[in-house]
Order: structure tokens, then C-alpha cells, then sequence
């Protein structure tokens, strides 16, 4: 018998929290509610969870600073709940790490069909990963696929986004080769959910930041006029001793 998702979900309004969860219930997922930073905090302590719902406008931590502090040593998908309309607000909520958004309103089959392309995704990674090798290598590096997480030079962690390690886990798998946009799109997350151009410009930017010395001249991750990007180090598959 598998697993039934476990939802977290953080909204301040009760009346939204409460229609969220019976609506997930009904569609097979387990659900527990936070109505601030404090109870999603808890809730993370003592739960396991699959994904996070989590609402933008908070009372004290908003849904942004919460987002940021979740990333600085969790890889769980998050699903970003937005009042907020228009492409900078999107790419607003991926520079901060997470995975999808929605707009309010919004339809309650909307949100599970998001969450469940959110899970099919990560269930499609796990899957991949287990015909990988144990690791990427490049420059220092070493990217761990079963943790999926990053090892720096020095042998600090550093936690990924799911777009960012499928991301990178694309470079790895095609270095010195320039990828075009559409290709990395197709490469990480597919044409199953909304998606658009910037979203990969946003995510290399937040690679950039974690691997290159100086983001603004990168070294490994370069652009290339009207192609895409490309990915200079050499790599290395290590297989388990």
C-alpha cells in the first residue's frame, strides 16, 4: 500500500485553511494546518511532509522570508499561494525558491491538480535517480542524487530547490553543450505545469549564486547570445564503492 501525500498547509485564514483541507481530504491527501510562521515551524519539527501550501501575506514572517529560511537546509516542494499578478511577481516567487504559484482566487481543483503535477514530478526524479550514478562531479563539486544536495569544495551542504537540482542535474548530464532554453525546460520539469522562459533564467541565476565565485562573470554556467546556456567543467559519474 503506498503512502498517502502529507500536505502542509499555512494560511492565516481560517476559513481558506479549513475548505483546503477538506477539499485535499476528499482527494486522498493527508493534510495539517498552520495558520502562521510559528505553527509551520512546529508542524516541520514534528511531521514529515511532501509538499507545502503556503500563502504569501502572513501575519508576522511572511510567506517570502518563511520560503527563504525553509531553504536554507530543506529541499520539500513548495506551492506558493500569491494575491499578487504579473510575471515579476512570479519570477519574485521563484527567486525565492519556490516550486509553483497560484494567484487568488483560485479554484480548489486547481490547486490539486498543481500539487499532484508538484508530486508527479518529484516521484518522476526519484525514479530517475535511481539509474543514475551516486554522484556528479565538476570542479570540486560533487552533486549526491540520492540526497540531492550539493557538496561544495570544501565540503559544505548546500540544500537545493527541486528546480534547482533538476536543473543542474541537466547540465551534468549534457556539459560543454549549449542547451537552449526550451531544452532545459523539457530537461527539468517537463510542459506539464505553467511554465515560462524567465523561470529557467531565474533558476540559473540562483545556481550561479550558490557555485560560481563571482555570479556576475560566471565561469561555469555561461550564456550564450540567443542559444541558451552552457555548462564548461568537465563532469564525472562517481558510482558507489
Amino acid at each position: 500500500m503506498s503512502r498517502i501525500p502529507h500536505i502542509l498547509i499555512v494560511d492565516d485564514d481560517r476559513e481558506i485553511r479549513n475548505l483546503l483541507m477538506r477539499f485535499l481530504t476528499e482527494h486522498g491527501f493527508r493534510v495539517t494546518p498552520a495558520a502562521d510562521g510559528r505553527g509551520m515551524q512546529s508542524a516541520l519539527k514534528n511531521g514529515r511532509f511532501d509538499l507545502i501550501v503556503l500563502d504569501l501575506m502572513l501575519p508576522g514572517e511572511d510567506g517570502l522570508q518563511l520560503c527563504r529560511k525553509i531553504r536554507q537546509d530543506m529541499s520539500i516542494p513548495i506551492l506558493m499561494l500569491t494575491a499578487l499578478s504579473g510575471e515579476a511577481d512570479r519570477i519574485l516567487g521563484l527567486e525565492i525558491g519556490a516550486d509553483d504559484y497560484l494567484t487568488k482566487p483560485f479554484s480548489p481543483r486547481e490547486l490539486v491538480a498543481r500539487i499532484k503535477a508538484i508530486l508527479r514530478r518529484a516521484a518522476s526524479a526519484s525514479d530517475q535517480d535511481s539509474d543514475r550514478p551516486q554522484a556528479y562531479s565538476f570542479g570540486g563539486w560533487i552533486l549526491e542524487i540520492g540526497k540531492r544536495h550539493l557538496r561544495s569544495p570544501d565540503g559544505a551542504l548546500l540544500p537545493l530547490t527541486s528546480g534547482e537540482f533538476d536543473l543542474l542535474i541537466a547540465f551534468a548530464e549534457h556539459p560543454q553543450r549549449v542547451l537552449s532554453r526550451d531544452q532545459l525546460l523539457d530537461l527539468t520539469r517537463g510542459r506539464s505545469t505553467v511554465l515560462f522562459d524567465r523561470s529557467i533564467d531565474v533558476q540559473v541565476s540562483r545556481l550561479r549564486k550558490k557555485i560560481e565565485l563571482d555570479p556576475n562573470m560566471p565561469d561555469l554556467i555561461k550564456t550564450v547570445r540567443s542559444g541558451g546556456y552552457i555548462f564548461t567543467p568537465e563532469v564525472k559519474a562517481l558510482q558507489a564503492a
